[in-house]
């Protein structure tokens, strides 16, 4: 097997049902991920940044010298972007509630995700992160909000924009709106609004290729957690019809009677689709389905959770997001055979990965260059614009809709968008051109890179042995046979 996993389906036995190769193939990533892991003890660390050129420059960058940098910081803390790493570093914070679709994993089982996190934005985006990973719980046992705003509010001095992530809902919608308010640095949940951009950004392409118009679609949304919330806000604020757009929670459809939403003041998020959705109140998803354009589920982890029947009953050219981690609502070959014209999923071994890891690292960066105060819907449904012509003006298929995580460059142009809109928006402290923008963000993606590859090329990072690999496809198979 090749290193790059490229080749990982031609070691399933020639037997295998298209359905036992999607099961080994998430076993095997799931079991070789905790023996990387334990192999390099997580994934990220620290460096210098700066030379160090014998033992009497600790003498510039720590004491005496260092007292300088205080002082200046102290008399303008604005100068604390450009005298300290905190101008490109973001903290991603969680209390790790709702990970992935595992649920509450206790604080420190968010450590993996986060961590995960903070490796895709230096490589990708070229900015640094620290994972954060706190006990939201209150003295009656209860995880509260208000502890997860309390502590951000208390360490923004520190970095330059904050990643939210993986707090569950109702619990989310306060911890972002208040934040958003409150901090003088963007506050992001990138679970809601990166999610909410790159689905944007899929979705306009795929209308493009059905033919289609987004005012036009009929939209059915599987799943009403600060995900898919998110994603039905920023599709109206570009245009969706309200009265075309259906979303389900748990309990069914969303809609101006669900008396149980608007009595729970926690869930004002999803009281106000309740109030602009759904006008029919239609409750079962097999009725919304019917001769809908669109499906986007986020919900639970499949493969039954979306139902072969409901895919027949769309429209032509229907477009199926399916976005659960780490199993989709239905696998993609199941929903194709259907009739479904366009399949996509949260996960980069299948075609169409609708994955917000090609968002958070360019308007991120994007944000952290002007030194934005905040991250704005505008922002992001800019950030989604940006992805979306990108990947059409290099060419876009049924099978390819949007770009994807190998083409650097879409990082450094939605950076250059996303800075002009903050420009424009007055959310900025600094005044950029687009070249500039773009200019820096590709030479500190490039750096990243770079320096990764020559630490691995040097050994400072060893290559994992090729057993672990042969051992975990192993008992993949053998758990897939049983």
């Amino acid at each position: 097997m090749s290193m790059d996993l490229k080749n990982l389906n031609n070691f399933f036995p020639a037997d295998f049902s298209e359905e036992q190769k999607a099961q080994a193939r998430t076993l095997f990533l799931k079991i070789f991920s905790a023996e990387a892991h334990r192999f390099y003890g997580g994934k990220m660390q620290t460096l210098p940044k700066c030379g160090i050129y014998g033992l009497n420059w600790f003498n510039v960058w720590y004491t005496p010298g260092v007292s300088k940098i205080s002082t200046a910081i102290r008399d303008d803390n604005d100068s604390s972007f450009a005298l300290s790493n905190r101008g490109n570093l973001v903290a991603v914070v969680s209390d790790s509630t709702r990970v992935l679709g595992d649920g509450d994993c206790t604080p420190p089982g968010g450590l993996g995700v986060m961590e995960g996190k903070s490796m895709l934005m230096k490589y990708l985006g070229g900015v640094d992160a620290v994972s954060l990973c706190i006990d939201s719980k209150g003295p009656d046992g209860k995880n509260d909000p208000q502890r997860i705003i309390d502590f951000v509010k208390m360490c923004q001095h520190s970095f330059g924009a904050i990643n939210l992530e993986d707090i569950s809902q109702p619990n989310c919608f306060k911890v972002l709106d208040d934040l958003r308010e409150a901090c003088d640095i963007p506050v992001w949940h990138d679970d809601a609004q990166g999610t909410a951009c790159i689905t944007l950004a899929g979705l306009l392409n795929a209308l493009k290729l059905a033919g289609k118009k987004i005012g036009d679609a009929k939209i059915v949304l599987l799943g009403a957690g600060a995900s898919n919330t998110t994603i039905a806000r920023l599709i109206i604020a570009d245009g969706g019809d309200p009265a075309k757009m259906i979303v389900f929670d748990t309990k069914g459809g969303l809609h101006s009677g669900r008396e149980d939403i608007k009595a729970d003041k926690r869930n004002y998020r999803k009281w106000e689709l309740c109030e602009k959705t759904n006008p029919a109140k239609i409750t079962a998803i097999a009725d919304a389905l019917k001769g809908a354009d669109v499906l986007i589920a986020l919900s639970t982890p499949g493969p039954d959770t979306v139902k072969r029947e409901w895919i027949r009953g769309m429209a032509d050219k229907s477009i199926v997001f399916t976005c659960a981690n780490p199993v989709p609502e239905i696998w993609p070959y199941a929903a194709k055979e259907e009739g479904a014209f366009i399949v996509a999923t949260g996960r980069g071994d299948f075609p169409n990965q609708v994955n917000n890891s090609v968002c958070f690292p360019g308007i991120l960066k994007g944000a952290l260059l002007v030194r934005a105060r905040k991250i704005t819907d505008g922002m992001a449904i800019r950030c989604a614009h940006s992805i979306a012509d990108f990947s059409e003006k290099r060419g876009i298929s049924a099978d390819n809709i949007i770009a994807n995580m190998e083409e650097t460059e879409v990082f450094a142009v939605e950076a250059a968008d996303v800075a002009q809109q903050a420009i424009a928006e007055g959310v900025a402290r600094v005044k950029l051109s687009w070249e500039d923008v773009y200019n820096r963000a590709r030479a500190d993606i490039a750096a990243a890179r770079s320096l990764t590859e020559d630490m691995m090329k040097l050994g400072h990072i060893k290559e994992p042995p090729a057993e672990l690999m042969e051992a975990a496809l192993a008992k993949a198979i053998e758990a897939v046979r049983k």
